[in-house]
């Protein structure tokens, strides 16, 4: 266990120790707190929340690296005014009886729980035989994490009870994973959308204790590489935008609905921070940390996975819903349980897809430049492409570079050739990546290809992060487009910005632009923006016939 190199570098951020080839909790006081507490209140005496952090606090100061870290001022009284004041008699006694002696019981089971992990899961190649099991995914490192719903409960067991360390997640740019900020901020100026966030969680521990899941969920981090790897297409540049050949996908306006409500299997697109998660454990209360609410599972990622940098994205697949909701921000409310029928794939995970992807903040006018619009078009398209499809793309590349070396005697390296066209977009011999990657759409349209699904998005980058909504809206549909993606489906929230958005869409498919074309008048106009040459929407550029609603829009 000692010489596993993924347990090595996941090792300083668990409250575990190895011993004797096993793991376990650092001392034996940690674990008779938790027996005591998994004989129930009559006997461990917790039945209230300020006994309750106090039991939290002892089995932290048990766990001898933990004792120098102190959590969040408020956290005593932010758990106190939550189990005591905020629950009523019936779900308390539930909460002290039933649900906090079997998450208890799921601690306990932790150590064996992750050595089980790693012996069945880590050694198996469960996903294309590459590494699954837990451990750092570093920035510029595409890799798989791959858990199961218990230990992930577990893992958000440690959360609850405060025990992850924390001293060097900043060094590793990892966000905070324990619960003492959550607990915080609902002290700190209660409001009750934070009251409702917490709600969302312990409805998870209540669902989980009474009936354990038995799936899967999987977190990758991909990555565009700014330099050549084997079986990567490189972070693209204008040129590969501006020559491609690929034909628009389909656009479907929804004027009202939500993304996760969404019937058809796609990809779910996550309007993420940087720092997977977001405000979702303190005050934030937007789209992300909604999200990581209704889907707690969500929140184990933030154990492990470091900021993304502006090549990368993060893909969770599996992650259950176990919360309804409604209202939105300072009017988020949980309203009650939610049965997720989403079905299962072959590794057993749900078939929901969320890609969480990071724009700009507050770009301004600086949005406009063309460095932007690459940095945010290749940030989704990293999430949006379909990362098995490398090693398919690159080796039909290779045969064509291939043919055409043959008759070029000054090729040394055929790979050379795919390294400077991959990067530039550009072509030999006739040969383009674009025209590689068109060649075999049929294979990713395949029923069941997992690549073929569509996208359902909305308003990324908007909002808070004060991006231009009509620039946003065409970069994930060109970024959807240049993955093979069949469709998207674009959330408008009933945006006033996007009122006209189906009028656009239907007439840029009408004249069967390619995602170069679009993408040239994109950088066109936005170049006039930045230099103050217009002031109007895209939208009312492109067509200037807008404005009249029942205008017809012609050439």
């Amino acid at each position: 266990m000692e010489s596993r190199e993924d347990l090595k570098s996941i090792s300083p951020h668990l409250p575990l120790v190895v011993r004797s080839s096993s793991l376990s909790w650092p001392s034996q006081a940690v674990v008779e707190a938790l027996k005591a507490m998994a004989r129930g209140p009559s006997y461990s005496g917790v039945n209230s929340g300020e006994v309750l952090f106090l039991a939290i606090s002892d089995l932290r100061r048990h766990s001898f690296c933990l004792s120098p870290e102190p959590l969040a001022p408020s956290a005593r009284r932010g758990y106190a005014f939550f189990f005591d004041e905020l629950l009523s008699k019936a779900e308390s006694t539930k909460w002290y009886g039933e649900i906090l002696p079997a998450l208890a019981n799921l601690l306990l089971r932790f150590p064996s729980l992750l050595e089980t992990h790693y012996q069945q899961h880590a050694d198996s190649g469960l996903i294309n035989g590459v590494e699954t099991g837990l451990r750092l995914l570093r920035s510029q490192e595409p890799g798989i994490v791959f858990l199961s719903q218990e230990l992930i409960g577990a893992l958000l067991g440690c959360s609850l009870f405060c025990l992850f360390p924390i001293s060097n997640r900043d060094f590793k740019d990892l966000p905070m994973i324990n619960f003492d900020d959550l607990f915080a901020c609902l002290y700190n100026g209660y409001h009750r959308r934070q009251e409702h966030k917490i709600r969302c969680i312990i409805h998870y521990f209540e669902r989980i204790c009474s009936n354990m899941p038995v799936g899967f969920v999987s977190f990758e981090r991909k990555v565009l590489p700014l330099e050549h790897l084997p079986l990567c297409i490189l972070y693209p540049k204008d040129r590969f935008w501006c020559d491609s050949v690929i034909p628009l996908c389909q656009f479907e306006v929804k004027n009202s609905g939500l993304i996760e409500d969404q019937s058809s299997e796609a990809l779910e697109v996550d309007f993420a921070n940087k720092y997977i998660g977001g405000g979702a454990l303190n005050r934030g209360c937007v789209q992300e940390e909604i999200r990581f609410m209704i889907n707690p599972e969500l929140i184990a990622g933030m154990l492990f996975l470091p900021s993304m940098a502006d090549n990368e994205a993060i893909e969770i697949v599996g992650a259950e819903r176990f919360s309804s909701y409604t209202g939105y921000a300072s009017s988020f409310r949980f309203s009650g349980d939610y049965v997720d029928k989403r079905v299962v794939d072959r590794y057993g995970r749900h078939k929901t897809r969320i890609i969480a992807i990071d724009a700009l903040c507050s770009p301004g006018k600086r949005q406009y430049r063309q460095e932007c619009l690459l940095r945010e078009i290749n940030k989704a398209f990293c999430g949006f492409f379909y990362q098995s499809n490398y090693q398919q793309y690159e080796r039909l590349f290779q045969e064509n570079v291939r043919a055409g070396a043959e008759v070029d005697q000054n090729v040394q390296d055929p790979m050379d050739l795919l390294e400077t066209t991959s990067t530039s977009g550009g072509t030999y011999g006739g040969i383009s990546l674009n025209q590689v990657i068109r060649n075999s759409e049929k294979d990713c349209q395949n029923p069941g290809h997992e690549g073929n699904v569509g996208i359902v998005t909305g308003n990324w980058g908007c909002g808070a992060f004060g991006g231009d909504p009509e620039l946003k809206t065409i970069i994930q549909w060109l970024a959807a487009s240049q993955a093979l993606r069949p469709f998207i489906s674009y959330h408008t929230f009933g945006l006033e910005a996007l009122q006209y958005l189906d009028q656009v869409t239907r007439w840029i498919l009408s004249h069967e632009w390619t995602v170069g074309e679009l993408w040239k008048m994109l950088v066109e106009y936005s170049h006039q923006r930045y230099e103050g040459l217009t002031d109007v929407g895209f939208f009312t550029w492109l067509l200037p016939s807008l404005p009249g609603q029942n205008a017809e829009m012609s050439e």
